[in-house]
């Protein structure tokens, strides 16, 4: 199970590292080129959208790293990077799979009692 939440928390923090990339960079544009109406708008908090294009990804990475030998945090930091992709990007088509993942590594890891068998 360990083995899965790092697989699960990797692959996640990188298609999430993919929306954050795209996400930041929607913002930096709007503000750099202005709003069209109805085509082009500014998000509502641009700072939480930027905050979680670096953080959410970092910390499903970080998790997933640490889920073979630190567990526990490795499923708390897994939980909270795909909490922080859903409160700051929403649940949609690109963010189902990071979400999904994040949060399947997460459980995983929580649940995992003893280390995998090699």
């Amino acid at each position: 199970m360990r083995n899965a939440a790092l697989t699960l928390g990797i692959i996640g923090g990188i298609i999430g590292m993919i929306v954050g990339f795209f996400s930041y960079g929607y913002t930096q544009f709007v503000e750099w080129f202005g709003e069209v109406p109805d085509l082009v708008e500014q998000v509502e908090n641009v700072r939480l959208v930027r905050a979680v294009s670096l953080l959410s990804p970092l910390l499903a990475i970080a998790g997933g790293a640490m889920a073979r030998s630190q567990a526990t945090v490795g499923g708390v930091l897994m939980l909270a990077s795909s909490a922080g992709m859903y409160w700051g990007f929403g649940f949609n088509f690109a963010t189902m799979f990071p979400i999904a993942m994040a949060g399947l590594g997460g459980l995983l890891a929580l649940l995992a009692r003893q280390p995998d068998k090699a």
